[in-house]
């Protein structure tokens, strides 16, 4: 941990579990009022609508219009059902990692004994030193994607009435995923102290003069960058019928990709494109990334100025003061990331109602590149409550603000991922 720190109670850390507490209840209000309520109100009229077209069905003087248009307004209400019930579902589980993630934090940390002090309220250690925080969190990530496949087949099993559970089998996993937390509240423990003093700087090219945390954030956002190119080739690939020797040959008819007539490949935007309602989910995602861009920019802009006063308008509510500003804009973004998530689960759920799924290429390679912008989109919302705990309890300035710059490095290339994928995958 950097040196010139400012000393933190454990009981600090208690503020952590209480935020736990809330984003739980957050998560279980949610998933009663649009998992359970409005759901099951949408599940009748779905059940209305379902009967009323079976019986137009066995009704010989029922005409073909009148058909087409119960059988949509089934289809029409089985997805107003699904909408809600993700949603909810889709909630409770997001803020319930959530409160699992702060919570288990919050707790290691306050458990612990409070580090020895000198008169002065400095660490005995003033010199930087090494973390294992990185250590501890790498090797939990080896245990839980080695234990993973079997992980997989307990869930399924846990999940289905046929199947036999065995703890065994998601053994492996549990602890890795323990380690992983454990790393991550060691890292929290090291980091909540500091005030900006100390930040390491690279000494070699091309990064010399960097902060080092800077520089190796934009090495992972290149690496990120090469694996999102590949899910953009594949996608055209696909998208525009590129045939390649050993498909070809590998076809039933051998004179086209996967045995499959030319023109006749359904991609995600077929299905999407067409109508404002089913292309709304993902319009609306993309201006809540733009604007929780926006919103990390503001809590970063708060905390590096040193003149910053409250707004004398309606503001003045939400940002009353800098501490409150910063925090404020820091969960503004995390409920415009958790929107996102939300309603990209909802999307899902139709298109494989509509029986678009994961098994055929244009499928899998939807739902994989999708799939993966909006796990780096969640891993980011985790990040994020770190940073709204801190931010309200020691605080952000211009010192140490530079851990929003870091983050909001992060941020700006899932939100620019998006910019791409949405056009891509949606329009094209």
């Amino acid at each position: 941990m950097s040196a010139h720190n400012n000393h933190v109670e454990n009981s600090t850390w208690m503020h952590a579990v209480m935020m736990a507490g809330i984003f739980a209840v957050i998560g279980i209000i949610a998933f009663a009022a649009l998992g359970i309520g409005v759901a099951n109100q949408k599940h009748e009229v779905y059940d209305d609508a379902k009967h009323a077209y079976h019986d137009a069905k066995e009704d010989p003087l029922t005409t073909s219009e009148e058909l087409d248009h119960l059988y949509h307004e089934e289809e029409k209400a089985h997805l107003s059902f699904l909408t809600y019930r993700v949603a909810g579902i889709t909630i409770l589980v997001m803020f319930s990692i959530y409160a699992i993630f702060m919570g288990i934090g919050g707790l290691v940390n306050a458990l612990q004994p409070d580090d020895e002090h000198d008169d002065h309220g400095h660490d005995d250690h003033e010199e930087h030193h090494g973390s294992a925080s990185p250590i501890i969190f790498s090797l939990g990530v080896m245990l839980f994607l080695m234990g993973f496949p079997s992980f997989v087949v307990a869930c399924k099993a846990l999940m289905s009435q046929g199947g036999t559970f065995a703890f065994g089998d998601i053994l492996l996993s549990l602890v890795g995923l323990n380690f992983i937390m454990l790393g991550i509240a060691n890292w929290w423990k090291e980091d909540l102290p500091f005030i900006g003093h100390g930040e390491q700087i690279a000494t070699s090219a091309p990064f010399e003069g960097e902060h080092i945390r800077k520089a190796g954030l934009w090495v992972f956002i290149m690496s990120e960058i090469m694996v999102f190119a590949t899910f953009f080739s594949s996608y055209l690939r696909v998208r525009t019928e590129w045939c390649t020797d050993w498909a070809i040959r590998a076809s039933e008819e051998g004179d086209n990709c996967y045995g499959v007539a030319e023109g006749s490949v359904t991609t995600a935007s077929d299905l999407l494109r067409y109508d404002v309602a089913t292309l709304m989910p993902g319009a609306i995602n993309t201006f809540a990334l733009i604007i929780s861009s926006y919103t990390i920019v503001l809590a970063l802009k708060t905390a590096k100025d040193k003149n910053w006063e409250a707004p004398t308008n309606f503001m003045r509510f939400v940002l009353p003061d800098k501490k409150r500003a910063i925090r404020n804009y820091l969960i503004a973004t995390l409920l415009l990331g958790s929107l996102f998530i939300v309603l990209k689960l909802v999307e899902w759920s139709h298109l494989v109602a509509e029986g678009f799924d994961i098994g055929s290429p244009q499928g899998s390679i939807f739902y994989v590149a999708t799939g993966a912008h909006g796990l780096h989109v969640f891993m980011g919302l985790l990040v994020m409550l770190y940073l709204i705990f801190k931010s309200d309890t020691v605080g952000y300035d211009e010192d140490n603000g530079q851990g929003i710059e870091y983050f909001g490095l992060y941020w700006h290339f899932v939100d620019l991922a998006w910019v791409v994928i949405f056009p891509a995958f949606y329009l094209y």
